[in-house]
């Protein structure tokens, strides 16, 4: 099985959809609106741990200056993916979630704004100052 093949089963598998195609139709609205979030060491690092088909998705995308709130990504997301904001939450964590490893994933969370990492299935344990 290729790599992206392996990705694909593990969306479809976290975000339980019916279909490859539906899998992949949120694989590609997730990535697009991530490669507009990230820059730097942590854009390049996630592009070179993707396979070839998800990198040039994540890749084609030009990085914003500065990336959004997280609930802006997932307005944003759900207003591509024609869905709700609840739904919108489900489907950029079955992606997020099943990308990287750890040790990245701390890394695009610091460069990330706060909120993100219930996106990446994770707990947001950031002080609130």
């Amino acid at each position: 099985m290729t790599r992206y093949r392996r990705l694909l089963q593990q969306v479809r598998t976290s975000g339980r959809y019916p279909s490859d195609e539906e899998a992949e139709r949120v694989l590609d609205a997730v990535l697009a609106l991530l490669g507009s979030q990230l820059t730097g060491d942590e854009r390049c690092d996630l592009a070179a741990a993707l396979p070839e088909r998800a990198r040039a998705v994540f890749a084609a995308q030009i990085p914003l200056p500065h990336p959004v709130a997280a609930p802006a990504f997932v307005e944003t997301l759900a207003h591509t993916l024609g869905t709700s904001l609840t739904a919108a939450r489900w489907d950029a964590s079955s992606v997020l979630a099943t990308l990287t490893d750890d040790r990245l994933t701390d890394r695009l969370l610091a460069h990330l704004p706060r909120g993100y990492a219930l996106l990446f299935g994770r707990a947001d344990l950031a002080a609130v100052a």
